[in-house]
């Protein structure tokens, strides 16, 4: 039996979860979604049906697919109907939730289904806008917003606002609330300031840009959960079992979610209202404290973690966090390093601790397969955006030297201690295995390591201020304690050195 909506309301149907009621069927179309992907489906679209099921936001999602093949046939033969797998640890309780999403009314394709999306346009009840096209789709190109379709994103999603603001005259109130998710800082602004470039190109009037600007929310928004998507094989045929159907559509997610999205108008508030039916909608007036703390909690952890984790031969993070050494050197590099160097006035302490306990969560998570060698690509750039800034917060905070830090920095260089092969790639050596380096500046640290002296190699390194933007021997004691750090992972390994680094007791979280 497939998931669809005329089988779950099959009486003869043996399910192993709760059907959507059937009134969810009949809500207006309020959202239009271009992509499909999971981390849609994982977050806003959970959160839209959460909300819908509380009856809170009592609207449904169209989406637009800019193919016409795939996946788009999955969601017309279950009427736009999936299954989410909630799986992780939310502090000490192990999470397991099954739901059966009906937040999507249709999924239309933009090569096929043009002329239906514009007539979403004259639908008074659609408010909101969403979009998680990758990061290139939010770029300018040379568009003509009269093709059917036009080829980028920005120029679908004008043509689709143009649309409306003829139909509706201009009427102020018939503005959109428009969200882009992705990864991108200031993505709302970034994608206004191109729609607006693209009307000019366009040659559109300038009371259409007028309504564009003043009429419709243009928010910057950070989105923060994994989605892993399609489960694997064996899991799947598992979960189909227990449930009672087949779903093509299935996904899994973690348990963490955020979506912060940056406005102070009240008007934004009330049509996300959604925004109600969980704490990880978040509708704020600055979301840069949130975009803070994943990039130096999360992200930065992630990176001071990486080249430590994968020459102590842990290949997965859970695999890491299930070794009491290592899994209490993330949790000291976070509590006692990390959130003390980034606390402020925006951050309490107290803020960014709990983050904190968070991102341990995340990180003990039997369900995900996080590879360390996937995190370490681009390890340089990663070291300099996320993490040196850490470094020299907590310099200007305490004036001391973080030894975790140092372990993490000194790690990463040895990680970095590449050869190039005949094709011009390079790979490095630990545990009597080869691994791959896919890092932009490899070339100079392993042409650097080709001096044969660890000392000079470190200061040569570290002096360069084409990589770190700064000399990082101008810290006090820095270059000595990472060069201390790296002869022992030489002389030693990686495990001995974390051994006598990290405390043999049990971490206390905050």
């Amino acid at each position: 039996m497939i998931l669809s909506k005329q089988n779950i309301k099959n009486p003869t149907s043996t399910l192993g979860i709760m059907p959507p009621d059937e009134k969810l069927f009949s809500l207006p179309e309020k959202v239009l979604q271009f992509g499909t992907g999971a981390l849609l489906r994982g977050l806003p679209d959970y959160f839209i049906d959460k909300a819908n099921k509380q009856g809170i936001f009592n609207g449904r999602i169209v989406v637009v697919k800019s193919t016409s093949t795939g996946v788009v046939d999955a969601f017309d033969e279950q009427n736009g109907l999936y299954t989410l797998c909630i799986r992780g640890i939310e502090g000490e309780t192990k999470v397991e939730e099954n739901s059966i999403n009906a937040s999507i009314s249709r999924v239309l394709s933009a090569k096929k289904d043009w002329s239906e999306i514009l007539k979403c346009a004259a639908n008074p009840e659609m408010q909101v806008v969403i979009s998680n096209t990758t990061e290139v789709g939010i770029t300018l190109t040379n568009d003509n917003v009269n093709a059917s379709p036009p080829d980028s994103f920005p120029g679908k999603l004008l043509a689709f606002l143009y649309q409306r603001y003829k139909i509706f005259h201009g009427e102020k109130e018939k503005g959109m609330v428009i969200i882009p998710t992705e990864l991108i800082i200031d993505n709302g602004t970034k994608l206004r300031n191109i729609l607006l470039q693209l009307a000019q190109q366009n040659e559109l009037e300038s009371s259409f840009k007028d309504w564009l600007t003043n009429s419709n929310y243009f928010c910057n928004s950070l989105v923060d959960r994994i989605v892993p998507g399609k489960l694997a094989d064996a899991q799947q045929n598992l979960m189909e079992k227990e449930l009672g159907y087949e779903d093509k559509l299935m996904i899994m997610s973690e348990v963490y979610r955020l979506w912060a999205i940056e406005s102070s108008e009240p008007k934004v508030k009330d049509i996300l209202s959604f925004r109600g039916a969980d704490e990880g909608v978040v509708i704020a007036s600055d979301i840069n404290v949130f975009r803070e703390l994943k990039l130096r909690l999360l992200n930065g952890s992630h990176s001071f973690s990486c080249g430590l984790a994968h020459l102590s031969g842990f290949v997965t993070v859970k695999e890491a966090m299930n070794n009491k050494v290592f899994s209490n050197y993330i949790t000291n590099l976070m509590m006692q390093e990390i959130a003390p160097a980034i606390a402020s006035k925006q951050i309490p302490i107290e803020m960014a601790k709990n983050f904190a306990n968070k991102v341990i969560d995340r990180y003990r998570n039997p369900h995900l397969e996080h590879q360390w060698l996937s995190i370490s690509v681009q390890y340089s750039s990663k070291m300099r955006m996320r993490n040196i800034p850490i470094i020299k917060m907590h310099y200007e905070q305490f004036g001391t030297i973080p030894e975790y830090m140092v372990l993490g920095f000194a790690a990463f260089l040895l990680f970095l201690k590449g050869e190039k092969d005949d094709s011009g790639k390079y790979s490095g050596r630990a545990n009597d295995k080869n691994y791959m380096i896919t890092d932009d500046n490899i070339s100079i640290f392993a042409d650097t390591w080709h001096i044969n002296d660890t000392d000079a190699f470190v200061n040569v390194i570290m002096a360069d201020e084409t990589l770190w933007g700064d000399d990082l021997t101008k810290l006090p004691g820095f270059t000595d304690s990472v060069l201390n750090m790296l002869h022992s992972l030489i002389k030693h390994g990686a495990m001995a050195t974390l051994k006598k680094v990290v405390p043999g007791k049990t971490v206390e979280r905050a």
